[in-house]
This record gives structure tokens, sequence and C-alpha cells, in this order.
């Protein structure tokens, strides 16, 4: 004869251990499950940084060379090698990027080229991604970048065009003063470091962005503006 409350424990054991059993299963399930890359997660500014690793299979650069690397203001300048005729340059410039982007790519747009020189422009859309970045975040990211760039390569010159001023980022001008003048200071400590200042430059005698050095968004040059880099930058520049 069965007792009930044998046969009642028993019942509850079996189903105790069904559910822990079920729950395991689901637990390692979940645990060895392949994880699935979908295309729409990759990384900002990935597929331009594709298309530069397209065009270097199809030609690739000199060793050597000068390469440029940062946001737009550098993408835009397309024909960046015809202010400089007779300087080797590759121009890396992407999208609208901060500075923690081209730290991300640097094994893409820097190192692969072994450059005689790195010239950096970024730090303005840092700044105007959110007023919580502060200057000193955008020094201490361009530190980062810069002692990135220095432990690969030892005695390359490194120059950093400062934050330009635009007529449609103006609000932002006492932090782009305060980020140059960081930088400034730490490129002045250390060999192979150039500091260009193109901030003061792009000031009319009322202490505002020259709007004739600019296209009509108020925040990329036009020709007249890259004249004007043209010119501080070729001093710097080695054939």
């Amino acid at each position: 004869m069965n007792k009930p409350g044998i046969c009642l424990a028993f019942g509850l054991t079996l189903c105790c251990t069904a559910l822990i059993g079920n729950t395991t299963t689901a637990q390692e399930t979940t645990a060895t499950a392949p994880a699935v890359v979908s295309p729409v997660h990759q990384p900002p500014f990935w597929n331009e940084i594709a298309e530069f690793r397209h065009q270097d299979s199809i030609h690739r650069p000199p060793s050597g060379a000068i390469v440029f690397v940062g946001s737009s203001s550098f993408r835009k300048w397309a024909n960046v090698q015809g202010y400089f005729p007779g300087y080797p340059i590759i121009n890396r410039g992407f999208g609208g990027s901060t500075l923690p982007d081209v730290i991300r790519y640097s094994n893409e747009i820097i190192f692969p080229y072994r450059p005689k020189q790195v010239v950096i422009y970024c730090g303005d859309n840092d700044l105007a991604s959110s007023d919580s970045v502060s200057a000193k975040m955008v020094y201490n990211r361009f530190v980062r970048l810069y002692e990135l760039i220095r432990s690969r390569l030892k005695d390359v010159d490194i120059l950093y065009v400062s934050i330009k001023p635009s007529p449609s980022r103006v609000r932002l001008m006492p932090r782009m003063e305060e980020a140059n003048d960081m930088i400034r200071d730490f490129m002045a400590k250390h060999s192979h470091a150039v500091f260009v200042d193109v901030y003061h430059s792009m000031l009319g005698p009322n202490g505002q962005p020259i709007d004739s050095l600019f296209l009509a968004d108020k925040l990329h040059m036009n020709e007249k503006g890259y004249r004007v880099w043209q010119q501080l930058l070729q001093p710097y520049l080695d054939k």
C-alpha cells in the first residue's frame, strides 16, 4: 500500500528535479550560444575606415609619408596634396570624428603607413558633442593619442593643429582656447612635437571668427580658410 506522505514527497522531488534541470539547461544554452554580430552594430565611421583599407588594397600608399588624421576639417581637405606639392601626404581625416575615434582606428589609419610625420586635427567635435566635455577632457584624450603614437613611432614628428574657431560654434570658444593652451604647453615640453596655432589667425579684429574663411554652414572651411592653414603648416612639414 502506498503511503500518501511518501507519494507526495516523491512527487515534489520529481517536480523540483525537473525544474532544476530545465533551469540549468536554459542557463547552459544561454552561456554557450554563439554571439551574433550585426553589421548595424559596427563602430562609428567603420564604413569610412573600410573604404580606406579598400583604397590601400588597390593602390598602396608609400611608406615614410606625412599622415593627416582627424575630423572633417581634414576629410574635406580632399585636395590637400595640391596645397603642398612635393610633400607626400596621406589624408586619413574621417567623418565628424573625435579623439577617441582616432585612437580607436589608429591601427588602420596611422601605423600601417610607417609615416615620417603625423599631423592631427581633432578635438573640435569632442567639445561640440556635449557640454559635459571639458577642455581638460579634450587635453587628456589628446595626451592618450600622443602617447599611443609615440609608443610605436619613437622619433616621428607629431604636429597638432589647434582647434579652430568656427562661427557656428562661437559659444565653445572659451573651452577651445583652454584646450588649445593646455595642449600647447604639453607639446612645448616634448621633442619632435609641434603645436600649430591656427586659432588666432582665424579671428578678426573683433576677436570673432572670420566669416569669409568658412562655407555656408559656418563650420567647415572654404579655399581661403585652407590657404591660412597651408601657410601655417608648411614650415613644419618635411619633404
